[in-house]
């Protein structure tokens, strides 16, 4: 609906009107899920978000007024003469004295406009406005998902004579004025996802990325919070950026303002360019309020990922990949044995990694010659593909498009397919250099020939690497990260309407690709390279920040890792993978009888328990013991939860703690039990029945307020615990 000088949006978007044209501002209410967003919209220039966090309730025109005078800002001393407004584009003809919201220039003229709103529409879930000055239009989005998560975009449309040269175009909000510390993310290679929290600072902090791609030390998510939020205590307010080239992540913190979050494209100098009458969309910033801590913005993210139209709907399949079994060694006998096996104790889809196309022995030779090398395989694919079929498997295929060795027929036939033109001698990584996909000559070769696979194998899966960041990708001299972005989404998107059905993992030389833009267009992520599960703990736990377990590949390795060379036992390495999208990364023909059936057992476990762990609110409770974490996923109507318990090192006491198990119904009784086949562990107390006792029950008010007895797990142990209700 378009807001005419008088109207609320309330409850439903209904329209509440009030009396006087002239009494100032307009307000527009967003509402969902317990988060409401106020926004002001003056007369002329942009809106200004008033409130972002607890929903405030229905309220009329005269309530709306009430509540901007109560919020309204005096005059600073020793600063501008009069009140200015924080706007969702802050700048300084505004009074704002940050970061912009948008800078660039014209010309030799710097972008400074005054804007002018001409229109605004929407309802209670979305607010669209458009504003007007000189030779620019800019359209502002806001839509509140069901969820409570806030999406911000914003589109410049050049409607001048003169091109436009952006160097900014962010999104921000303001926070809550309690907002006191601040939490992102770094990492590197095996080790991704890491956790950074500091106090917060005054002035203005960009996080800024220039890797080219999401990269392993990626913030991932930017949250304020109040002092000693946590997992399950405090007002946070966070922001992803659904985008997997160069980003900015951003806190404002000016001592004459409030507290302003965002986050937005990194646009290297000269790297973007509106043309008349052409425009520029940013990728959406996405907002969480959470009054419940760190799990309540997972939640919501959870929530708002599983409502997207291409969530995966079916089951997660039980899922064999070869590369830490073979590696590079690809000799058929050995992976027919290994299919054979696989789908014996229960896998349910069977993906070739790298090594089976043209010249491809190790990393220094192959990338770009996507054709099966006819040494290994003489018949291609087809004799492993069709004892995969056979068995009942799906099958996948490793690929890496964007990238290509020099020593490939493609680089040798194409060398200005690079976006990283050799003749500047730019670094090799990973013995690769990248293709230029936005080129439309590189877009459709690569369209070509990786729907000439799917279509000659049938493919069910794609596992779609990238192993290397970009550095001075350029073309014709011109910085070419956000086009080259666009474009590989594009291809992403192109591959999927040619081939209905067709599954795509986004893996980075690991966790490189972790970001809601690129599962726009993919069904899951590779979390990391490493499988050692001690390692995997921390990376899962904080990768389920943003991500729900269905959408992150984890998979039981070998018993050695090959990133740590740390051992660990089966048992630990299924309990760390039962929790997301369970799959093997290990040589299964040389597992003994016993391992395997303990595989097969769970396997069985994964099968079981995957409605509920890909459905489920994801918790991670206090343990009371640093060297112990806890992750609790709770079923959406609490008849059943499943608690993962792991220690990584010794704790201070010999007495085990309870563990209190949130989202549980108080009303109800539990049945405890241990899904898993592996015997209880050593000196388990009485909640743990012995073979042939029946299982323990316990209400689900005392499992919430007291909690249950743990067994004292050894370092690099764990156990997993069902709780089902009886009534």
């Amino acid at each position: 609906m378009t807001l005419d000088a008088t109207e609320v949006t309330g409850p439903a978007g209904t329209e509440l009107t009030g009396a006087d044209p002239g009494a100032g501002p307009r307000v527009h209410v967003l509402r969902a899920a317990g988060v409401g967003v106020v926004v002001a919209l003056p007369r002329d220039g942009l809106p200004e978000v008033v409130h972002w966090g607890r929903d405030v309730g229905p309220f009329g025109a005269d309530d709306a007024r009430r509540l901007l005078r109560s919020v309204a800002r005096p005059a600073s001393p020793s600063a501008l003469d009069a009140p200015w407004p924080l706007t969702v584009l802050p700048g300084e003809h505004d009074g704002w004295e940050g970061r912009p919201g948008l800078a660039g220039h014209v010309g030799r003229r710097a972008l400074l406009p005054r804007w002018r709103r001409t229109a605004a529409d929407g309802d209670e879930r979305h607010l669209r406005v458009t504003a007007e000055a000189v030779g620019l239009r800019v359209v502002v989005d806001l839509a509140l998902d069901p969820s409570g998560v806030l999406a911000v975009a914003h589109e410049l449309h050049n409607t001048g004579a003169e091109p436009v040269d952006l160097a900014i175009l962010e999104a921000t909000l303001p926070v809550g004025d309690l907002a006191a510390e601040v939490l992102d993310f770094s990492g590197r290679w095996t080790r991704e996802r890491t956790p950074q929290r500091r106090p917060l600072a005054q002035g203005s902090h960009a996080r800024e990325s220039r890797r080219g791609r999401t990269g392993h030390d990626s913030p991932l998510v930017l949250a304020l919070g109040t002092p000693g939020f946590d997992d399950g205590r405090g007002e946070v307010w966070a922001v992803h950026l659904a985008w997997s080239g160069d980003s900015v992540h951003r806190v404002d913190a000016l001592p004459e303002s409030r507290t302003v979050l965002g986050a937005g494209p990194l646009l290297r100098p000269g790297e973007i360019t509106v043309g008349p009458g052409a425009s520029f969309r940013t990728p959406a910033a996405l907002f969480v309020w959470s009054d419940g801590g760190l799990d309540g913005v997972g939640q919501r993210f959870h929530r708002f990922v599983r409502g997207r139209p291409g969530h995966p709907r079916t089951p997660r399949p039980v899922t064999l990949n070869t590369w830490e079994a073979v590696y590079f060694d690809h000799d058929l006998g050995k992976l027919q044995r290994l299919a054979r096996l696989a789908a014996d104790l229960g896998v349910e889809r069977f993906v070739l990694d790298d090594g089976w196309f043209l010249g491809r022995r190790d990393d220094s030779a192959g990338l770009g010659d996507w054709r099966v090398d006819p040494e290994p395989w003489p018949d291609g694919l087809h004799p492993l593909v069709d004892v995969v079929r056979d068995e009942g498997m799906e099958f996948g295929l490793w690929l890496e498009p964007e990238m290509v060795n020099l020593d490939s027929q493609l680089a040798r036939e194409h060398p200005d397919w690079l976006l990283q033109p050799v003749e500047n001698e730019v670094r090799p990584w990973r013995n690769q250099f990248v293709l230029d996909v936005s080129r439309p000559e590189v877009f459709d070769h690569l369209l070509e020939a990786v729907s000439a696979l799917v279509t000659e194998y049938r493919l069910d899966y794609v596992k779609w690497d990238q192993n290397r960041d970009l550095i001075e990708a350029v073309t014709a001299g011109r910085a070419n990260v956000h086009r080259h972005t666009a474009a590989v989404y594009r291809l992403l998107a192109a591959l999927r309407a040619r081939h209905p059905g067709l599954e795509i993992e986004a893996c980075a030389s690991g966790g490189a690709r972790v970001d809601l833009g690129v599962l726009e267009h993919t069904d899951r992520v590779w979390a990391s390279d490493t499988n050692d599960p001690v390692e995997r703990l921390a990376i899962q736990r904080w990768t389920e920040l943003l991500l729900p377990p269905e959408l992150v590949g984890t998979h039981v390795g070998p018993p050695v890792a090959h990133t740590t060379r740390r051992a660990t036992g089966l048992d630990l390495r299924i309990a760390v993978a039962l929790t997301g999208h369970f799959g093997i990364e290990w040589d299964l023909t040389a597992g003994t009888p016993d391992e395997l059936e303990r595989l097969r057992d769970g396997i069985a476990a994964y099968r079981r328990l995957r409605p509920l762990l890909h459905a489920g609110d994801v918790h991670h409770p206090p343990t009371g013991d640093t060297g112990t974490s806890a992750t609790v996923v709770v079923a959406p109507d609490r008849s059943r939860a499943v608690v993962r318990v792991v220690r990584s090192v010794t704790g201070d006491r010999s007495l085990p703690a309870l563990l209190r198990v949130p989202g549980l119904d108080p009303a109800r009784r539990y049945r405890v039990s241990l899904p898993l086949a592996a015997d209880p562990p050593r000196n388990a107390p009485p909640l743990f029945a012995a073979p042939g006792e029946a299982p323990a029950e316990v209400p689900g008010a005392a499992l919430g307020a007291v909690g249950l007895r743990l067994p004292l797990l050894h370092p690099a142990h764990g156990i997993v615990i069902e709780l089902d209700a009886v009534d």
